[in-house]
């Protein structure tokens, strides 16, 4: 009995996998994703009661470069945060990325003045998104969210896309991002996983 339950503890990570037949991963309420077009790993919140994901930024300005729309924009990340994730000046000064579009957010009744608009208009960017050894592209919208903990909130699109199934008692779950180029071989390494966690 020792055993095993050394075991459970060791392979904490993989036995982030739910349910074999349905393909979910357990994850908890906070995880490391890596976000490729940037070139960082950040910590994020797992959020199912928002529908879209949201990228704290701010400076944002929208362009057109050779016909093609895109978006301008600096991190919205400190000094201390930048540090801890080794985040270097190339990766949040100025970003720019292709504009995929843009959303509509509801905004809370108590922020909203007498005769504003109920919502915002943000610009939205498709990221490349690692969480655990899995792998999906996702849109998130750009917004300033300095006074979050967590510069990436991730919604439940993304979720979805990934197959999620949160546990909020949970956090970091998943460990390091660990994913490959192909989706095939991110696929490959979640059969593998659950091999593991099967064989206990």
């Amino acid at each position: 009995m020792r055993t095993l339950l050394a075991l459970l503890l060791v392979l904490s990570p993989l036995a982030a996998v739910a349910d074999g037949a349905s393909g979910k991963m357990i994850y908890g309420l906070h995880e490391k994703v890596h976000i490729k077009e940037l070139g960082i790993t950040v910590p994020a919140k797992l959020d199912t009661g928002a529908g879209s994901g949201s990228l704290s930024a701010r400076y944002i300005r929208t362009f057109e470069r050779d016909g093609v729309e895109m978006v301008e924009f600096d991190l919205a990340i400190d000094r201390d945060d930048r540090e801890e994730w080794s985040v270097t000046r190339e990766q949040w000064d100025d970003v720019e990325l292709p504009l995929s579009g843009h959303v509509r957010i509801k905004r809370r009744a108590e922020s909203v003045a007498p005769g504003d608009r109920d919502y915002s208009r943000r610009p939205v960017v498709t990221l490349t998104i690692c969480m655990g050894r899995r792998q999906e592209q996702v849109e998130v919208n750009l917004t300033n969210r300095s006074e979050f903990r967590y510069l990436l909130l991730m919604g439940s699109e993304a979720l979805q896309g990934l197959g999620a199934l949160v546990d909020p008692s949970l956090s970091m779950a998943a460990g390091e991002p660990d994913c490959q180029d192909s989706k095939d071989n991110v696929v490959e390494s979640d059969d593998q996983t659950m091999e593991a966690a099967e064989a206990l």
